[in-house]
């Protein structure tokens, strides 16, 4: 019995040792291994995002320029109208009498002025006679003056009243789509209306505004030499909608304002874009999605990146540890970063499990 046991006591112990041996190949066995990258320079395309509004290219607010009645609209809310086309009719009726009376006027004047121009005459006959005086041929030169000047003030008042008359014919000023239509026929109008009949907003080709921060029109000059080259020398820029849909047309940036908003510290952009099928509407928003070519730029995956408080860091390979190192980088889709300072050609970088690393973690390189 004795013997049994001490048996068995033995023969535990040497499971016991030979479980102990195996542990040792299985701790050097989890040591992990990652995928390093080596810097190299590659050629990218960087595509800056910008909150953006969209106006038509022009957007005219039509204001009567005479009082009255309207009597007739003439458009529809929306409706695309032509340059010179007509929107409003105002009551004509008081204006039609005032070209008629100022048309009476005119000829009254001629009349008064061929009277006096017939005295004058005789004046001039009887003075050469020496039958009267300076003095009244004087008296009557300034009649005929005065008839010929009564004479030009009617034909202005004249006109005047053709003018107010052909403004009760309100006409669109451009092509365009009419917008909201306030007054409708039966309303009072006049010049000094709060708001406007309408407006006119020609969408033929629509202008985007948005804002570039100083630091960002700075590289841009320093890049093309000078803001003049910069817009001609820019690439085409994309324009999305805000339903998230990439717009069909391309457009160009117009225009960049010389100063800068110091609230903001942003200047304004202007861009242009074709509108054929009218789907561009004046008041409506997007985003400007502007390209940037990058040649020969070093470029790594977002994935081996992290942040600390703001700044954006990869872990270097150095001596076969990993070392933390900041770097400067640039978006330039969802998957990468170009990075403009912090890392040189030949370094070598973890290219995995980033968030699971730390400060001098051994690493060792994943084979293929």
């Amino acid at each position: 019995m004795t013997k049994r046991i001490i048996y068995s006591a033995l023969l535990c112990g040497c499971v016991l040792m030979t479980g102990c041996g195996k542990k040792a190949p299985q701790a050097g066995a989890q040591q992990s291994s990652y995928e390093v990258i080596t810097i190299g320079l590659s050629d990218k395309e960087l595509k800056t995002n910008y909150s953006a509004s969209i106006r038509g290219r022009q957007d005219i607010d039509i204001y009567p320029q005479v009082s009255g009645t309207i009597s007739k609209v003439s458009i529809n809310e929306g409706e695309e109208v032509r340059e010179g086309q007509t929107l409003f009719i105002i009551d004509q009726v008081p204006y039609e009498a005032a070209l008629k009376v100022a048309e009476a006027n005119v000829k009254t004047a001629e009349a008064a002025v061929a009277t006096a121009q017939l005295v004058y005459d005789s004046k001039q006959a009887l003075f050469k006679e020496s039958v009267i005086s300076e003095f009244d041929l004087a008296t009557a030169k300034n009649s005929l003056l005065t008839a010929q000047a009564q004479q030009a003030q009617a034909e202005a008042q004249l006109v005047n009243a053709k003018n107010n008359l052909s403004y009760t014919v309100v006409k669109s000023p451009c092509n365009g789509v009419a917008g909201k239509i306030p007054f409708r026929a039966g309303a009072l109008v006049s010049p000094s209306l709060a708001k406007p009949l309408t407006t006119i907003s020609d969408n033929s080709n629509m202008y985007v505004y948005f804002s570039m921060t100083e630091n960002q029109l700075l590289n841009l000059i320093r890049k093309y030499g000078s803001k003049d080259s910069a817009l001609v020398q820019m690439p085409s820029i994309q324009l999305q909608l805000n339903d998230k849909s990439m717009y069909a047309e391309q457009g160009r940036v117009e225009s960049i304002s010389g100063v800068i908003d110091p609230s903001t510290g942003t200047v304004s952009v202007r861009a242009v874009f074709p509108n054929p099928n009218g789907l561009l509407a004046s008041g409506a928003s997007g985003t400007v999605i502007m390209p940037e070519k990058r040649d020969r730029c070093i470029a790594i995956p977002q994935a081996t990146t992290f942040e600390i408080q703001d700044k954006t860091f990869v872990y270097r390979v150095v001596d076969g540890k990993a070392a933390s190192t900041p770097v400067v980088v640039s978006r330039v889709n969802g998957q990468e970063y170009v990075v403009e300072s912090g890392l040189s050609v030949g370094d070598v970088i973890v290219g995995e499990g980033v968030s699971l690393l730390r400060e001098g973690t051994p690493i060792n390189v994943k084979q293929n």
